[in-house]
C-alpha cells in the first residue's frame, strides 16, 4: 500500500469511520483516482464527502472519488479472502512460473505477470489462484494490481 493511500485512510478513519478506501493510486502524475466502499453501498453524498475531506490534495492533483464497481480492487488480505471462490486477475510485479516444471510434460511451464482465475485462498502472506496452467501461490508483495472479475 502506498504511503499517501495510507495517509487518505487515516484521515478517513476520523471522518468517515465506515468509508473503507479500497485503493488510492495517482495516474500520470496529475490524477489521484480513490475507490471507496461502504457497507451500505456507496452514495454520490459519500463521494462528495470524501472529496471534501481531502480537498487540499486537489492542489497537486486532480481528485477522482468513485464506488469500485463490479471489477473492483483487491489490495488487502482480508479483501482477497472475502471474495475467495470469484475470479480475479492478478498482475504481479515480476514473471512466476505456473505449469508443470518437473520434466513429465516438457515446455508446460510459463513464466507469466498476468494470472486470471478463481481465487481458493487468502493468508495473511498470500494469495491462491486456480488460473490457466495451475494454482499458484502469489505473495502480496508482488503484487502489483488485482481486481475481481465480472463472471
Amino acid at each position: 500500500m502506498s504511503p499517501l493511500q495510507t495517509e487518505i485512510e487515516t484521515r478517513l478513519a476520523q471522518s468517515e469511520p465506515e468509508i473503507e478506501v479500497l485503493l488510492a493510486e495517482v495516474l500520470g502524475g496529475r490524477c489521484l483516482r480513490v475507490f471507496i466502499d461502504h457497507p451500505d453501498g456507496v452514495t454520490l453524498a459519500m463521494c462528495e464527502r470524501v472529496t471534501l475531506a481531502l480537498n487540499d490534495l486537489r492542489e497537486r492533483y486532480s481528485l477522482e472519488v468513485s464506488s469500485p464497481g463490479s471489477e473492483r480492487p483487491l489490495t488487502k488480505p482480508a479483501h482477497f479472502r472475502r471474495f475467495v471462490g470469484r475470479r480475479a486477475r492478478v498482475r504481479t510485479r515480476h514473471p512466476r512460473t505456473i505449469g508443470q516444471a518437473d520434466g513429465r510434460r516438457p515446455g508446460t511451464a510459463r513464466a507469466m505477470q498476468s494470472f486470471t482465475g478463481e481465487l481458493v485462498g487468502a493468508s495473511e502472506e498470500e494469495v491462491t489462484l486456480a488460473a490457466d496452467g495451475g494454482v499458484i501461490a502469489i505473495p502480496y508483495s508482488e503484487i502489483r494490481r488485482s481486481n475481481l472479475i465480472e463472471e
